[in-house]
């Protein structure tokens, strides 16, 4: 399994929201391009960047930041937030080698269908869920529909990435909610990436000995609680690349 370093994007700081809250955050660095170095300094293969305006807007707002993170470092980038059109996946993968869709996956599949046929295994789907069912729109509008069946479809699609994030969980590093991992990794065929409350170490091997094979990690690199070069080295194996 191969541990992500997350890069939360808000009003050009890098920034963590308490499940998903916008009204609880908290600023760790006014540097985000020295924080990316820093991290893949340690040793860090990927980068999750998340613009969290764009999210919010409903369109990217700080990709000129995210070029200069990508062109800072070596390692593969991938970037959500606001990608709703076409026009906006284009965008994303001239400045990012991949880029997470979420919102799209449950009001616009033709979108999904589009990305993919064109960029292929580049298109990542982000299905973020609380209580099971998937948020959209930033987290702030809660759809009936469940992750699990959201994952089959756009796998369906020709999806062959999923990152699952359980919001509930986001941010509080009190353990990422195993039986939603477990059933998400049921759905055949998907590499999956876990998203959401690893707070430990021995978080990050719950989840690689479920199978995952990736988790994004955020507050818990930048309040300490895990060390990255430690956690690469008792948990990671080959990452995939995915050039421009």
């Amino acid at each position: 399994m191969f541990v992500i370093p997350a890069i939360d994007l808000l009003g050009g700081s890098c920034v963590r929201l308490h499940q998903g809250r916008f009204d609880q955050v908290t600023r760790y660095s006014d540097d985000p391009v020295a924080m990316a170095r820093h991290w893949q300094d340690i040793g860090a293969d990927w980068l999750h960047v998340v613009d969290l305006d764009g999210a919010r807007a409903g369109e990217p707002r700080q990709l000129e930041l995210v070029e200069r993170i990508h062109q800072a470092v070596g390692a593969t980038l991938e970037v959500g937030g606001g990608l709703r059109t076409m026009a906006a996946v284009d965008a994303a993968l001239r400045v990012a080698d991949r880029a997470v869709l979420g919102t799209a996956a449950v009001k616009d599949p033709d979108l999904i269908r589009q990305a993919v046929a064109t960029y292929g295994n580049r298109v990542v789907v982000g299905i973020d869920a609380r209580d099971g069912l998937v948020a959209t729109d930033g987290w702030e509008t809660a759809s009936s529909e469940t992750a699990v069946d959201v994952a089959g479809r756009v796998r369906d699609m020709g999806v062959e990435t999923v990152i699952f994030t359980n919001i509930e969980v986001d941010a509080t590093m009190a353990g990422p909610n195993l039986r939603q991992m477990q059933a998400m990794r049921e759905v055949p065929a998907l590499q999956l990436i876990a998203s959401g409350g690893v707070g430990s170490v021995a978080h990050l091997r719950q989840l690689a000995r479920l199978g995952v094979d990736g988790c994004i990690v955020g507050k818990a690199l930048y309040e300490g609680a895990i060390d990255l070069a430690r956690a690469i080295h008792e948990v990671q194996g080959p990452a995939p690349r995915y050039e421009n």
